[in-house]
């Protein structure tokens, strides 16, 4: 990753694929296994669509995604699952957050950078598996960063402009000092767009989100 950058003052981190680890199929499995149909496209790599896309972008509470997923069960001849078995099956894709992870976050902050989240993301997985994730070093989400922006919150997805320029708005940001790190190349190229540096994070998160943050921890 031979990237410059340069006077950077914010970090904005996206969450799944970059904090977190991701394994989409194993959702996808999950899913269909108790009889939801369709999954594999409606659950995107980086984007989703559909229903999926509605509660991420906060049109469908999390109540009404269950029923919705409940009924194409029902429609696929399967017993209708509980809403504890649909949370788990759709929380399958989220893999795990090294703690490694949320210390480089804190060192980042104590290094004199505020620190934010912008994620494409859900009140399922936020209020659930996200924030107990959070909470396994004895902190909480908000103890790591400064503000986190959130799809379902805002009623838009990236990669719109929109919602890159939210962050640096609400957060009174300057676009040029802060440095976005997502793993979507649509999501890095929009922030560019708006005025922001970029990073992709790649599949080995692990080395790349470290790479990353060294470059701002060696200044």
């Amino acid at each position: 990753m031979g990237h410059q950058i340069s006077e950077i003052k914010a970090v904005v981190f996206d969450l799944g694929g970059v904090v977190i680890d991701l394994n989409r199929q194993a959702a996808i499995d999950a899913l269909s296994e108790m009889g939801v149909p369709g999954v594999d496209k409606l659950l995107g790599e980086y984007e989703q669509n559909g229903p999926f896309r509605d509660l991420e972008t906060g049109k469908l509470t999390a109540g009404a995604f269950y029923d919705y997923l409940r009924a194409l069960a029902k429609g696929n001849g399967k017993e209708a699952p509980e809403n504890v078995a649909l949370q788990t099956a759709f929380n399958a894709f989220l893999v795990g957050l090294p703690v490694e992870r949320l210390h480089r976050i804190l060192e980042v902050r104590k290094a004199g950078y505020a620190a934010y989240v912008l994620s494409n993301t859900n009140p399922v997985m936020f209020n659930s598996w996200i924030a107990d994730a959070f909470a396994q070093d004895g902190l909480r989400i908000n103890d790591y960063f400064d503000g986190v922006v959130t799809s379902f919150q805002e009623g838009m997805c990236k990669p719109d402009p929109a919602l890159f320029k939210r962050v640096l708005t609400r957060y009174n940001l300057d676009p040029a000092s802060t440095l976005m790190l997502d793993d979507s190349p649509a999501n890095c190229e929009a922030a560019r767009s708006v005025g922001m540096q970029a990073i992709q994070i790649g599949a080995t998160p692990d080395t790349d989100l470290m790479h990353a943050t060294s470059l701002l921890l060696k200044k």
